[in-house]
């Protein structure tokens, strides 16, 4: 079992920034990939960013790209997604997630994040 643990989440203007972290603990020696996801009310869940934990390659949805940043701290077992230029649109729940090499995946509680003035 993989356990995820979300932080960092709040309230921020437009504009601003804010720095999520997860820190996974448990088995973690066939994780492959780590991320987040997000859902704003009365939507779907969203791809955010990934990356690989090997390679430290990442990848981001349309909507990140340029404005946020994924990265790991292998020593600490640690994600971190930065955000920055923040918009009221991306006011939603944000989730770690954690993606084994079989494809079986760990979900974190969610952290509130709200853009608002």
């Amino acid at each position: 079992q993989v356990q995820l643990v979300e932080s960092g989440g709040g309230l921020v203007q437009p504009g601003g920034s804010l720095r999520l972290s997860c820190k996974a603990s448990g088995m973690l020696f066939n994780i492959n990939v780590m991320g987040w996801h997000r859902q704003a009310a009365g939507e779907r869940r969203e791809l955010v960013a990934q990356i690989r934990v090997g390679s430290g390659d990442a990848f981001y949805g349309h909507f990140a790209e340029g404005r946020f940043t994924i990265s790991r701290d292998l020593t600490q077992n640690t994600v971190v997604l930065e955000m920055n230029n923040l918009k009221p649109e991306d006011t939603a729940v944000y989730y770690c997630s954690a993606e084994r090499y079989d494809g079986a995946d760990y979900w974190g509680q969610g952290t509130q994040v709200t853009v608002s003035s």
